[in-house]
């Protein structure tokens, strides 16, 4: 691999490279020891969050230098010409303007000389008029019966979000309807999430920028055959669907009145969309007021981004510890382990959000970046998650870093539950930061031979987000704050967080396979001899069952 040197041979990578050497053995039992104001010194909160990185394996020293890597790297520059509207989005030439969403009506953001706030509010008191017709049961369907169920059809980011954002705050929904998200292309997901719904009490939201994405068409096919079954007139189609999309001409052609599109800008990333017409199913399980309440914690958290130091700001903090890991310790993965089970969806959510931003291997020039980019994020709520996987990251050999979430106040009445769920969580954290040692586990009288079994060495790094309750603006907030953690991350390495070729060979390659599965006659494949050999078994199965 040709190696790109500017990253690692800039004084201020080959200072952190130093510093790591000096400190990577310490023990996070002794740097509490030594220094009782260490919890208070590594803590920040903004935008209704607390961030306690106490327990992370850094000194005073490590956060200046990261700073100043981060100073030297242009991140606050890159910040603020993404806050500008300028095109940072290099390969397809685009702004990337995701605070352009939340911001409040009063603001102003360009781009190519237009203000783009107002284009932003006009979607969004659309979106609002529609959720209160449906919230309300002014908008019946074809045959007069009010909407019951609302069923997202979406891929990526016009799916997780929705679904996780409705996961998350299903507190604030309207019992009243049913929800339903589908992506998958797999028959199953549709046919399960349809089930036990009435067509003449459902609504379809099909979420396709361009009303060609694959996966969600052909779901939405699926959806509009189900509905005309027991419709029975293609009039009825724009009573029980509505799109998100800017193709007019395309949703028009599939039998959607164009009054009920709603678009959205190239400048809107998939993964950074929920809180623009992608949330519109949002709009509707918590309405619209909770709606305004998510995007001003997005904002919230948006501002402290954009004016606080770094030292001080959440995002970028954040940001720095996972290049800290990643490039320093070696560590491939960062665990997201929200102890909340509204909150389930999250880290899948997560996922694409880092992982379709950062998993690139050239930088904005085209050069290899030469240093490990992209870490995998993964995780699972707690206190599932202690009785499966926790054992790894005690007493495994990888080193796995932890964002840890939770809330002060329970969602359910059952509040002793809820203080049993944050002892665990605060437990966690404190046993994968200090452990236990052989001597302390003979002081119990454990069995000599069983001692080595029973020890956790510690030293595991952990994060602690805390908010006060999972409201809408807390969601916001949260979202944001890994929106800006992988910014950051993405601005240390140089390379653009905001496009995703990742995603289209193997779709281009699937539309070559599909005619090859279906065809009447043996196709002539020109594939390697295995994709071939997996056309034709499929083939043959298809073809005796």
């Amino acid at each position: 691999m040709t190696v790109n040197a500017t990253l690692q041979a800039m004084p201020e990578w080959q200072a952190l490279e130093t510093h790591w050497a000096s400190v990577k053995d310490e023990r996070l039992r002794d740097l509490f020891a030594a220094d009782p104001g260490r919890a208070e010194r590594f803590a920040v909160e903004a935008a209704g969050l607390f961030l306690d990185y106490s327990k992370n394996r850094i000194v005073d020293e490590t956060v200046r230098l990261l700073a100043a890597l981060a100073r030297a790297r242009g991140v606050e520059a890159r910040r603020d010409a993404m806050f500008a509207g300028e095109k940072i989005n290099v390969s397809e030439n685009r702004a990337v303007l995701h605070v352009a969403l939340r911001a409040p009506r009063d603001w102003s953001i360009v781009v190519d000389g237009e203000d783009v706030i107002p284009e932003v509010h006009a979607v969004l008191d659309r979106m609002a008029a529609f959720s209160d017709q449906v919230r309300s049961g002014g908008w019946k369907g074809h045959t007069g019966k009010a909407i019951k169920n609302v069923v997202n059809i979406g891929i990526g980011g016009s799916h997780l979000g929705p679904e996780m954002a409705y996961r998350a705050l299903r507190g604030f929904s309207d019992d009243a309807l049913t929800f339903r998200f589908v992506a998958n292309v797999d028959g199953a997901a549709f046919t399960e999430a349809t089930a036990d719904l009435d067509p003449h009490e459902t609504l379809f939201i099909i979420a396709s920028k361009t009303f060609t994405t694959l996966e969600t068409m052909t779901n939405a096919a699926a959806a509009r055959a189900w509905a005309l079954a027991a419709l029975g007139d293609d009039k009825a189609i724009a009573r029980h669907f509505v799109a998100l999309s800017t193709n007019a001409a395309a949703v028009a052609e599939f039998g959607i009145d164009t009054a009920n599109m709603f678009g959205f800008w190239d400048w809107v990333g998939g993964r950074y969309s929920m809180d623009s017409a992608i949330g519109l199913s949002t709009m509707i399980a918590v309405g619209p007021d909770n709606f305004r309440s998510l995007l001003e914690g997005f904002h919230a958290m948006d501002e402290h981004f954009r004016t606080a130091p770094i030292e001080r700001n959440l995002p970028m903090l954040m940001g720095l510890l996972a290049v800290w890991y990643n490039d320093f310790f070696g560590a491939e993965t960062v665990g997201v382990m929200p102890y909340s089970a509204n909150l389930a969806r999250f880290p899948a959510y997560l996922q694409q959000l880092q992982m379709e931003s950062n998993g690139k291997h050239v930088d904005l020039e085209g050069r290899q970046v030469g240093v490990q980019t992209g870490p995998v994020y993964w995780g699972e709520p707690g206190t599932d998650a202690q009785h499966s996987f926790y054992q790894l990251i005690h007493q495994g050999t990888k080193l796995i870093p932890v964002d840890m979430i939770g809330f002060c106040a329970p969602l359910s009445p059952l509040a002793d539950q809820h203080d049993l769920l944050m002892a665990n969580l605060f437990a966690q954290a404190e046993a994968l930061a200090f452990g236990k040692t052989a001597e302390e586990v003979a002081a119990e009288g454990v069995d000599p031979k069983l001692v080595p079994f029973r020890v956790f060495e510690g030293n595991r790094p952990t994060s602690m987000i805390l908010a006060d309750r999972l409201t809408p603006h807390a969601l916001g907030a949260l979202v944001a704050l890994y929106e800006h953690n992988a910014f950051t991350q993405g601005a240390i390495w140089g390379i653009d967080s905001f496009d995703q070729w990742g995603v289209e060979l193997g779709k281009v390659l699937a539309k070559r396979i599909t005619p090859e599965l279906t065809a009447t006659s043996e196709p002539q494949l020109a594939h390697d001899s295995s994709t071939n050999a997996l056309i034709r078994r499929y083939r043959r199965a298809r073809a005796a069952g």
